[in-house]
């Protein structure tokens, strides 16, 4: 099974879901948007998969800088536009496992997708 963990190398998150992958011999391809990109098509499929609302990291800074209109006017195609340009939006990681989408980081988490 393919593993690829979506990010931004100097996440915290990031680097804390990649140091469990390690510790615990997981394969994984790690992919980041700001290096290697993000298209629309790719972007498309985690929100199929996801949802728009939930790729959406409204804690972040690139969020909280955004203006009251943008926030205030957020809908699906609004938001692939805005983490199109400002890949840090996306929550983080974005874990694709065979046809498993999940985001964020938990160990227990991590340990029951690698378990099924």
């Amino acid at each position: 099974m393919t593993t690829t963990v979506y990010g931004i190398k100097n996440c915290d998150t990031i680097k804390k879901a990649l140091k469990w992958l390690d510790a615990e011999g997981k394969p994984y391809t790690f992919h980041d948007y700001r290096k290697d990109g993000i298209d629309q098509e790719m972007l498309k499929t985690f929100v199929e998969k996801l949802g728009w609302e939930a790729l959406v990291n409204k804690r972040g800074t690139t969020f909280r800088a955004l203006s009251e209109e943008q926030k205030n006017n957020l809908d699906e195609n609004n938001a692939i536009a805005l983490m199109l340009v400002h890949p840090a939006m996306i929550k983080r990681p974005l874990l694709v496992s065979g046809e498993t989408y999940h985001l964020g980081f938990k160990p227990a988490e991590y340990q029951a997708i690698f378990n099924e």
